[in-house]
């Protein structure tokens, strides 16, 4: 290879592409094209973990799997992992969650965007009045499957499930909350400047009282920020009444995963929403919010945008700024144009709506 062609080479962002189980794989590689006709310099490798190979031979990661990924790639794309043929899911465990927790991938960003109001089920709310983000702690709470069972199957049983806290956990993820204000701007160019902590202190007095702790000292150093405090069962009723009052969302594992459904509704469902599992300054991983969704796997019916939005969002986490704009500008205008799938009152297929957005995408 002359040096040129090598200088060009290690130019490129270097991203693994695993589609997974379900609609994973119909999303994901419609998200890859759109990158594509977006032009960005990136260099995508394809990665077949996944329900197949497991039922194949029997792999779920192989040796080595997690270090290669942060040595050798810049970003992860993933699909989704489940498939009822996989009863215990055992591979959806290791692979997802191994890789959140393998490599340390602490902040699950959220981002919380209404393109229509058409997609939205809340009566007059319009696009400018939802757009926030929910950050998730990523690596501890319930999802560490610390706990046990004992006398199992007897009418004695007892089932534990531990709620794991760190005060490193606890602090880094708070503090990326600030810095994430500091960092963005909401999409009319104003700024960020609220960062509600949301927990169930009122009866987790342990893990809230870690919590409530931080947000304090955390707040203290940061004074040019809102710091504000909820119970998640008061921000589920707040997110519908009026889901104007947010800004920056940041809480544990389980209610992470749980109002970040809940806030999906106000988007247009869960074929809507995007993430990016995140440690700063490392190889992090993206993946649309959405599951598996074996009964609609295969169909052509799923809807493409969380993933595509998914993959814009990576871009801009790589700096490649102009083309994740160009993709999210044509995923709004899809939107504006019912180019989408039946789920958000389209009439495309999986396949036809992410060609629509393609298509804009490249004569942009």
């Amino acid at each position: 290879m002359d040096s040129k062609k090598e200088t060009q080479e290690r130019r490129k962002k270097r991203i693994a592409v695993i589609p997974g189980d379900g609609i994973g794989q119909e999303v994901i590689p419609q998200a890859v094209k759109v990158i594509q006709a977006s032009g960005a310099d990136v260099q995508l490798t394809d990665f077949d973990w996944g329900a197949d190979r497991y039922l194949r031979d029997q792999v779920t990661v192989p040796p080595d799997g997690f270090a290669m990924l942060g040595r050798d790639f810049d970003a992860i794309l993933v699909g989704a992992f489940g498939d009822p043929r996989v009863k215990t899911n055992i591979h959806a465990k290791e692979i997802l969650l191994g890789m959140r927790f393998k490599m340390d991938l602490y902040a699950n960003v959220r981002p919380v965007r209404l393109l229509d109001a058409a997609l939205c089920p809340l009566k007059g709310v319009e696009p400018k009045d939802v757009d926030f983000v929910v950050l998730r702690e990523n690596t501890e709470g319930v999802y560490t499957d610390a706990g046990g069972v004992f006398k199992q199957g007897t009418p004695d049983e007892i089932a534990t499930q531990e709620d794991i806290n760190t005060r490193k956990g606890v602090e880094r993820i708070i503090r990326y909350a600030f810095q994430y204000c500091e960092r963005h701007t909401k999409l009319d160019g104003s700024p960020r400047n609220k960062v509600l902590m949301c927990d169930k202190s009122n009866a987790m007095t342990h893990a809230g009282g870690l919590w409530q702790r931080v947000l304090k000292e955390v707040s203290g150093e940061n004074p040019q920020i809102t710091a504000q405090h909820m119970y998640v069962d008061a921000l589920c009723m707040q997110m519908v009444r009026d889901p104007r009052q947010f800004d920056v969302i940041v809480t544990n594992n389980m209610f992470g995963d749980i109002i970040t459904d809940l806030a999906a509704g106000l988007q247009g469902g869960l074929g809507m929403a995007a993430s990016g599992n995140i440690h700063p300054g490392k190889t992090s991983m993206f993946e649309p919010v959405h599951g598996s969704a074996p009964p609609i796997a295969g169909k052509n019916m799923a809807n493409p945008f969380g993933a595509i939005l998914t993959a814009a969002m990576m871009l801009a986490h790589l700096g490649m700024t102009k083309e994740s704009e160009q993709i999210e500008a044509a995923v709004l205008e899809a939107v504006r144009q019912k180019k989408t799938t039946q789920d958000i009152s389209g009439k495309l297929g999986t396949r036809e709506a992410a060609e629509w957005v393609a298509t804009q995408v490249s004569g942009s």
